[in-house]
């Protein structure tokens, strides 16, 4: 950062560590043993909607490397949009299986990237459940390189409490977003 960005209180973004992704499955085990949640096999990525020959071609290289992966038992890889317009690809494994679910979002993640379409990367999501069926997610911002909990209820609520204690569990395992304002809601994302 140069003299004048800092005079002039400007930083420069964050730069995305699609590693730590790889944090997420001990994550999980603190999870389930400090908060009860489980990992469900569900994960999701969630990129601005791109058109055009050169993201079908993308699309169709994620979609044959994951489709290759002999893991998947003929589980389907989903393309979805939703009301807002973003894409979703959708990703579902053994809900034991948290490590192949996570390279199957790494490989999305950085397949996109490295097609020139990382700015389009907004976050990836795992599923979680509660003991009482509830649902749950960890969120990673792509462009803040962080993660956060995300614990709908019904009525379009949130379970603040739930999010507040996946926080504490997780501070020495994950980079979780500190400023809650970035906590946001993703309200019907696949897989949750």
């Amino acid at each position: 950062m140069g003299f004048w960005d800092a005079l002039l209180g400007r930083s420069r973004p964050v730069e995305p560590d699609l590693d730590r992704l790889f944090g997420l499955p001990s994550a999980a085990i603190t999870l389930q043993a400090a908060v009860g949640l489980a990992p469900t096999g569900a994960g999701s990525v969630c990129f601005a909607t791109i058109e055009g020959g050169a993201f079908t071609r993308v699309r169709q290289e994620v979609l044959a490397l994951l489709d290759a992966d002999s893991g998947r038992n003929g589980t389907p890889v989903e393309f979805s949009r939703d009301a807002y317009g973003y894409s979703w690809l959708l990703s579902r494994r053994a809900p034991d299986d948290l490590p192949a679910l996570v390279n199957d979002l790494h490989a999305v993640n950085t397949a996109l990237r490295d097609s020139g379409f990382g700015p389009q990367l907004l976050c990836s999501l795992v599923a979680f459940r509660t003991t009482g069926q509830r649902p749950a997610a960890l969120v990673y911002l792509y462009k803040r390189g962080t993660f956060y909990p995300f614990a709908p209820l019904p009525g379009r609520k949130r379970d603040n409490r739930l999010e507040l204690q996946v926080r504490a569990a997780l501070k020495e395992e994950l980079h979780v977003e500190p400023e809650l304002g970035r906590w946001f809601p993703l309200w019907g994302a696949p897989g949750l």
